[in-house]
């Protein structure tokens, strides 16, 4: 059983998590420039086992996708070309960074780190996996 990754996309920057190999436990890995970001998939999946990657899908309170899908949707399309034996889904976003900023605040991170804006992308990352691993129970 491989791992599953997640991946919170943004135009500059993009949060990852990763499972453990059970599936269990959702972690954030990193934050890395999204335009780095296939380079870093390829070199980490040269490492890990990955069975499934789950891609942010940003969606507007009225349920229509936000202006990052255009962005998305191709990244999400070269993910499959790339990875075809991987399972690769769109999993709703909504909150994850007001959740993040959250969950920041109640770990107790000093208020410089909190507006540390990649820490945030990859905890919201984090979130969407566990969010996902809990759909799925």
């Amino acid at each position: 059983m491989g791992r599953i990754l997640s991946i919170d996309y943004g135009k500059k920057r993009t949060g990852i998590a990763v499972t453990d190999p059970l599936q269990i436990i959702a972690n954030g890995l990193t934050t890395v420039p999204t335009d780095q970001l296939m380079n870093f998939l390829l070199a980490y999946m040269e490492k890990e086992s990955v069975s499934c990657i789950v891609v942010g899908h940003p969606k507007q309170m009225n349920n229509e996708d936000s202006e990052n899908m255009k962005r998305i949707i191709p990244f999400v399309n070269l993910l499959k070309k790339r990875f075809p034996d991987i399972i690769v889904e769109l999993f709703d976003e909504r909150f994850t960074s007001v959740l993040a900023q959250r969950a920041i605040l109640a770990g107790g991170v000093k208020k410089k780190d909190r507006q540390n804006k990649a820490l945030v992308d990859e905890v919201s990352a984090t979130i969407i996996l566990q969010s996902y691993i809990e759909s799925k129970k």
